[in-house]
């Protein structure tokens, strides 16, 4: 094990969280790990401490990383009856990684900083592919000497660690990047969709935009996706309408008009009506082509 071995607890191995923790293994800390349902085979086959519950990874670890579906999830996890708030003592951090409301967030803070300990919410961007890669965007906020003690951890699982600002900052970051990236989908598929319908063969438009202006990680990775027609997740479609509600949520506050974000919430709801809430946010195009009576891949007539 690494002399600069840190105890890390890790609370939620789903598709991102699994390859997360694992970095963190591979890195030589020593993990204490809880995650509801099945301990998938890749933590349990290595050297982490599986716990009962988030209570006994908080009373073991130093650090405290939760990585869970949703603002009531993360709740649960911190709050609960045997949930990470039990197990803290003065001093030490709890990392939230998940994608959740910027305004429960500064509740959460303030009642993990009212037990001595540190806060910091530092949800992510880059997909199954970016935890695989350990190449996430990491998008933090809280105070700076917390982020300093963090930035070790978070080098392990990512490669853009930014300190955006204060407490739910990280959370406001990430908000802004789903309604950047769900609004990049639907022009990767209106792009794609049209280029099929007119005789073009999609994969080689998709490599010729490629090369230009156009070229984005999501015409890179998502565009193949919808070539290939892949909906295996992923991040599921689910997951973003989450965060596409919070944002309108947070815009109705503010007074914004967002309505391009509200086109593509309506599309992603269109998925979750055929059957697609598990899907990967790049089967937007699947709503798309059922309004078209096209899909891609299909020879035009």
């Amino acid at each position: 094990m690494s002399t600069h071995a840190l105890k890390i607890g890790f609370i939620g191995l789903g598709v991102m969280g699994t390859p997360m923790a694992g970095h963190l293994l591979k890195a030589g800390h020593q993990l204490f790990v809880y995650t509801h349902g099945k301990m998938p085979q890749a933590i349990a086959a290595g050297s982490a401490t599986k716990c009962l519950d988030a209570k006994g990874v908080a009373e073991r670890a130093d650090i405290i990383i939760t990585m869970v579906p949703d603002t009531p999830d993360v709740a649960d996890v911190l709050f609960g009856e045997k949930g990470v708030a039990k197990g803290l003592s003065a001093g030490k951090l709890v990392i939230d990684m998940s994608s959740i409301s910027p305004v429960e967030t500064k509740v959460f803070a303030q009642r993990i900083e009212a037990l001595a300990c540190d806060y910091l919410d530092a949800p992510v961007s880059g997909g199954d592919v970016g935890a695989k890669n350990a190449t996430l965007s990491i998008m933090v906020g809280g105070k700076a000497a917390a982020f300093e003690r963090a930035k070790p951890v978070f080098e392990c699982m990512g490669k853009n660690i930014t300190l955006v600002g204060g407490t739910g900052d990280g959370q406001t970051c990430k908000v802004a990047n789903q309604i950047v990236v769900a609004l990049t989908i639907n022009a990767v598929a209106e792009g794609l969709l049209f280029a099929a319908r007119a005789g073009a063969d999609p994969a080689k438009v998709r490599n010729a935009l490629m090369g230009g202006l156009a070229t984005s990680r999501i015409l890179d990775v998502l565009g193949e996706r919808m070539i290939r027609r892949t909906v295996e997740p992923g991040f599921r479609i689910a997951l973003h309408q989450k965060d596409l509600n919070l944002a309108l949520g947070a815009a109705k506050q503010l007074g914004l008009a967002l309505p391009a974000t509200s086109h593509a919430q309506q599309l992603f709801s269109a998925c979750i009506s055929h059957g697609g809430a598990a899907w990967d946010h790049s089967g937007m195009v699947r709503a798309l082509e059922k309004l078209s009576n096209f899909e891609i891949g299909q020879a035009p007539t």
